[in-house]
């Protein structure tokens, strides 16, 4: 079964048809670039320009970078335009894409549901944590096996800034950061987490999963076992999929 899949983040929107069956995208992804301001409109045109590159006409699963509740309303838009804040981004899409079918999901919960069942979390019981590193840190928290929708710990308190604002991806860019200065950041963050929530397994998501080898081995002295996810930069894209075919 193939679902289409979207992935709409602080820098890129990505999208492709997803194998449900494998939790494999069945074309390479194709990506555009966030607008700035990521105002709705200038968002749904671009899912539109990926949607439109594969002709798709079934269903589109979609991601948001922000709390999404009763079904596709907007609660938090942190690194998009606050316009979205209330904006219903289900009826949003659905016209933009001439009334295909589509559902939308947080990005990180998405991404922690695709590594649950397709990657570094299958069979996992207890607390799992998936961590997304980008233009912000996204959170995905699972006991035993259940997600806890909306987390968003990418906003704790860390010596008195947002936690997202000293350890994300983006920091590290903007910072000019070395990957072992930024890692002792993280380190920082993924023991506050740890503090409140003693996870036995964090799953390490976003684009910087891919270069694990680069930063991973610097993390010290934290109890949960820690693990790049398996699904790398594509999680949300499946998880989106997964959202729109109810396998979630």
């Amino acid at each position: 079964m193939q679902i289409f899949g979207v992935d709409i983040g602080g820098s890129g929107i990505k999208g492709a048809p997803v194998d449900l069956d494998k939790g494999e995208l069945t074309e390479e992804r194709c990506k555009v670039l966030t607008p700035h301001p990521a105002t709705p409109d200038g968002v749904a045109d671009g899912v539109k320009e990926v949607v439109d590159h594969f002709g798709w006409t079934g269903p589109v699963g979609l991601t948001f970078p922000g709390v999404v509740t009763g079904g596709s309303t907007i609660r938090t838009a942190a690194n998009v335009d606050k316009s979205w804040i209330d904006k219903d981004a289900g009826a949003l899409f659905a016209d933009r894409l001439g009334g295909l079918p589509v559902t939308v999901v947080n990005d990180a919960d998405a991404a922690g549901v695709a590594e649950m069942h397709f990657g570094a979390g299958q069979g996992r019981k207890g607390t799992v944590i998936l961590l997304t590193f980008g233009t912000g840190i996204g959170s995905a928290l699972f006991a035993n096996g259940v997600l806890v929708p909306n987390t968003e710990l990418g906003h704790l308190e860390l010596n008195g800034h947002d936690a997202e604002k000293k350890a994300s991806s983006k920091a590290k860019e903007d910072g000019d950061l070395t990957w072992e200065h930024w890692a002792h950041r993280v380190q920082k963050y993924l023991a506050h987490v740890e503090m409140l929530f003693s996870p036995e397994l964090f799953i390490i998501g976003g684009g910087v999963s891919r270069k694990a080898d680069k930063f991973l081995h610097f993390i010290e002295d934290i109890k949960a076992e820690i693990v790049p996810a398996q699904l790398q930069n594509n999680a949300g894209i499946v998880g989106a999929a997964m959202h729109a075919a109810g396998d979630d």
